[in-house]
């Protein structure tokens, strides 16, 4: 056991000498806002808070899910098919695997890693293409969760391209989208309690095409094209012959191909200037196989009602002409109006605070 602890110091130790090496002067903002390391977790990637403060944080490719707690980083469970997805609600916490989902009670302060309560009854397909989740609750008290395509492009059939919700006290399981390509972040609108998303565009048309987007549910069922229709009127040179791109939903955004759009929230807290109030913001991961990279930043979308009025930059820096020292992933609102950020790349979650002009 000593040497265990002696080993996790260590550990400890090297990630905090890493956090505090990151070029954070590098991260451009818009005038007030200040960016610090707020925790180091390896590989960092969905966020999920509870009422007493403390984050959980999910993680791809490795197998364990964090929590930070009192500013320091423990282990929640480990040895899982990566858990890339985490949601909080009532004392539970819910951890989203490849083919399933479990439930761990985190009621109390966690000393140890834990063990699952129980794996939910509703399963989920095993490939590992696109396979791990985002999840979240919505204000209908169901848990919203993905299936990716398991392909870049293919038609998918049933079962895939598709977000779903469950009831994780019972056994249902209904589809609400399909034609999703893979969504790893989406949020609920805090007027409309609309669903919103963020989609990846498919790769290999092109340096520029087709765009990645944000989507918005208005009805169960809604098809958003994959993988005939790519944005709002790029058929695919494949499977989008004899279709229309009208036949689909269209994205309220289309954003550049392949900065690859993760996590997503509106923002609902009272610190960031107002107009930023019920609007989007979103971290964009990077792309991997544009000729010349771009992404690896926070886009800030500002909503009239459903609309977008306008899509900028809202923090920059992560990529340093071709290389990139950082790879934002998901987005939290705290209690105080601060965001979190992961990045997964770097190890850490940053905080950005506003202090005015």
């Amino acid at each position: 056991m000593g040497r265990l602890i002696f080993f996790g110091i260590i550990i400890f130790i090297s990630l905090n000498s890493l956090a505090a090496k990151l070029p954070l002067e590098k991260l451009k903002m818009p005038k007030g806002f200040k960016v610090s390391v707020w925790a180091t977790v390896p590989g960092a990637r969905s966020l999920a808070q509870t009422e007493d403060g403390r984050v959980f944080v999910g993680s791809r490719t490795g197998d364990k899910v964090y929590v930070v707690q009192n500013g320091k980083t423990s282990v929640v469970a480990e040895g899982l098919d990566s858990p890339n997805g985490v949601a909080y609600r009532d004392g539970k916490l819910y951890v989203a695997e490849i083919s399933k989902i479990s439930e761990y009670d985190v009621s109390k302060p966690i000393t140890k890693p834990l063990k699952p309560l129980r794996t939910l009854a509703q399963k989920f397909p095993s490939d590992t293409h696109h396979g791990w989740k985002f999840i979240r609750f919505g204000p209908d008290g169901k848990l919203y969760v993905p299936v990716g395509a398991n392909c870049n492009i293919c038609d998918p059939q049933k079962d895939y391209a598709r977000i779903y919700r469950i009831d994780v006290n019972g056994d249902s399981k209904e589809e609400v989208a399909q034609g999703v390509r893979n969504t790893v972040g989406f949020d609920f609108h805090p007027t409309t309690k609309e669903l919103w998303f963020t989609d990846n565009g498919r790769d290999w048309m092109g340096d520029d095409r087709p765009p990645c987007e944000v989507n918005r549910l208005t009805k169960v069922g809604e098809n958003f094209g994959f993988p005939f229709c790519h944005g709002k009127d790029t058929l695919d040179p494949e499977f989008g012959k004899g279709k229309k791109c009208a036949d689909y939903t269209a994205p309220v955004v289309e954003l550049r191909a392949h900065v690859a759009p993760l996590g997503m929230r509106f923002y609902t807290g009272k610190m960031f200037p107002a107009e930023y109030q019920n609007s989007i913001l979103l971290a964009e991961h990077g792309s991997w196989n544009r000729s010349t990279p771009q992404g690896y930043r926070l886009t800030f979308v500002k909503l009239d009602g459903s609309k977008a009025q306008k899509t900028e930059t809202f923090a920059d820096g992560w990529l340093q002409g071709d290389s990139a020292w950082g790879r934002p992933v998901d987005i939290e609102v705290l209690k105080d109006g601060s965001i979190l950020v992961s990045d997964d790349k770097a190890g850490v979650i940053y905080q950005i605070t506003y202090q005015g002009n």
